[in-house]
């Protein structure tokens, strides 16, 4: 049976293949404005079923496929940050994290023509107290754009997390555990 990924998100793409996911990506467009007064938490979760089921129209007529959708947000103080419009914005970011401990909630949505299922991880990361030159020099290495909260644990960011509780690879946008947890349950062997 098919499975495709409705992201274009090249993280996610590594992450599936890292645990021998045989997959075909979809472009999806979807609102992915917070509703007015709608929780973090229930966001995350909203966009990416919304994901999922965008992607399963578009290969509706595969009586056997199955799609998963997946979104990734940084929370601080119930603000949702998404990604930064600019440098100015990532620096203000950087600046609203730094020596605080944030949320990573990484949502993951698999849908077929008659079912859905979904998993939810929140973790817990502290980042060390930056200064303002630390700040400018990895906002200057172009890796916070396109990165919710403006960094990338995987990348240079690892230098400004003094702790992480909870799921590496969630906050690097597709929490693998529960991803395949996901994935056996609709047939697929890993």
């Amino acid at each position: 049976m098919p499975l495709f990924l409705a992201s274009q998100s090249p993280r996610r793409r590594e992450l599936l293949t890292q645990i021998g996911v045989v997959f075909e990506t979809l472009e999806v467009a979807v609102d992915e404005t917070p509703a007015v007064g709608e929780p973090a938490l229930d966001y995350v979760r909203r966009v990416a079923r919304e994901k999922a089921g965008a992607g399963l129209l578009q290969v509706a007529a595969l009586a056997d496929a199955r799609v998963l959708g997946a979104d990734t947000e940084v929370v601080l103080d119930g603000v949702v940050f998404g990604k930064p419009r600019d440098a100015a914005d990532a620096a203000r970011m950087l600046r609203l994290l730094s020596g605080r401990t944030h949320q990573v909630i990484s949502a993951v949505a698999v849908v077929s023509g008659g079912r859905e299922a979904e998993s939810v991880v929140v973790s817990e990361v502290r980042f060390a107290s930056l200064d303002e030159a630390a700040i400018a020099a990895y906002v200057a290495t172009g890796e916070p754009f396109g990165k919710a909260g403006g960094y990338a644990i995987q990348g240079r960011g690892a230098t400004l997390v003094a702790h992480l509780s909870g799921s590496y690879s969630g906050v690097m946008g597709l929490p693998l555990f529960e991803t395949a947890t996901l994935l056996r349950g609709f047939g697929f062997a890993l």
